[in-house]
């Protein structure tokens, strides 16, 4: 007499289509927790030695890495619901129920996969925590000095303000060069042949420099001309031309891509209003475009807002600057973790921002 599940499998042959009831995933998903949950102590152990080591004792500390080593546990729920779901699709093809057995293995693969998903997520934590650790604190000291970065933040902040405020005036004029510079590379007609020359030459070559070239061509370059009006502007404002010339050219090809995306039927019925070619950009197709192209337009803001940190190499203290000359006073690097934290913070809503319009976009065009 053959046992169930030989007979499942002898099925399974005949019938490849039948599905599998998924209790060898969902095995080895529950013993991914338990092993990461041996891994887990094992590393919140190894922590707590290094506390003693450097005699650091704290109570709220020592719950900390309890509450972190209980963690895996949760891991235990989904694991063990993929193994029943398992096994009741294993059930269900005993039975014939393939509707069932279709249902149950889904959810079975569905909670391993669940499992083995959040499990990745502890992995990377713990290998973090492993190298935080490693060399008796050696990262944590040279990166996360509490009392350096808590003595620095003032200074820090006062220097990141000069990059926010370079930002914004760049990002203003880029905004404004290069919807200029993606209308003169459209202007149409044989005369206006000279001008889209100069327009393609320009984008060419600003995207083919890195920002740092620019910037410092620009900051040290211009001064030394000896003309009045390059000699006597501050360095944070070469800082903003230079951002201006290098985003402007990004900025364009953008502008350009929307632009052209606009139906010529949109100029046609424009023009045979009345309307002059400037007066059909100005009413019709920017505004249109404008709308289509924002997604983009802010990532390449938030890459200028990134590329502000390289003003450094002229003199400019920013926040990156001011950081430098913390860690060569100090021999630690914990100022500069500062100034990326503080990017970190005000980058992450642009970005969330970005992805939302995306989003907005496409729902848009399903329901269209």
């Amino acid at each position: 007499m053959m046992e169930p599940n030989s007979n499942s499998k002898e099925a399974r042959r005949r019938n490849p289509t039948l599905p599998r009831d998924g209790f060898g995933f969902a095995l080895v998903a529950l013993g991914l927790a338990i092993l990461l949950m041996l891994a887990t102590g094992m590393v919140m152990w190894g922590v707590k030695q290094t506390m003693t080591a450097n005699q650091f004792r704290a109570l709220w500390a020592d719950a900390l890495l309890v509450l972190v080593a209980l963690v895996p546990l949760g891991l235990l729920l989904p694991a063990s619901r993929s193994l029943g779901q398992s096994q009741a699709a294993r059930r269900a093809l005993q039975s014939q129920n393939l509707i069932a057995a279709r249902v149950h293995s889904a959810e079975a693969h569905t909670w391993a996969w669940f499992t083995l998903g959040y499990a990745g997520a502890l992995v990377l934590f713990l290998l973090f925590v492993l190298f935080f650790i490693a060399n008796n604190v050696a990262v944590g000291r040279t990166f996360f000095q509490l009392e350096l970065i808590a003595n620095s933040f003032g200074l820090i902040l006062r220097a990141f303000w000069v990059n926010v405020v370079i930002f914004l005036f760049a990002g203003v004029f880029s905004l404004i060069w290069g919807l200029v510079v993606a209308i003169a590379k459209l202007l149409p007609g044989k005369p206006a042949q000279p001008i889209r020359f100069i327009a393609t030459f320009y984008t060419d070559a600003f995207l083919s420099l890195p920002s740092i070239i620019v910037i410092y061509l620009i900051g040290f370059g211009l001064p030394l001309t000896g003309i009045g009006f390059f000699r006597n502007l501050p360095l944070e404002a070469l800082a903003v031309l230079a951002l201006t010339l290098t985003y402007g050219a990004y900025m364009a090809e953008v502008y350009r891509a929307g632009l052209e995306s606009i139906h010529p039927s949109q100029w046609a019925a424009a023009r045979s209003l009345g309307l002059s070619y400037g007066q059909t950009l100005r009413f019709v197709v920017v505004p249109q475009a404008v709308r289509r192209i924002i997604p983009p337009l802010l990532n390449n803001f938030i890459g200028m807002q990134k590329d502000t940190a390289l003003v450094n190499v002229v003199g400019v203290i920013d926040a990156f600057n001011q950081a430098r000359i913390i860690a060569s006073n100090d021999f630690n690097l914990s100022a500069v973790t500062t100034v990326a934290i503080l990017f970190i913070l005000i980058t992450i809503p642009q970005t969330r921002l970005v992805d939302r319009l995306v989003e907005r976009d496409r729902a848009r065009f399903r329901q269209g």
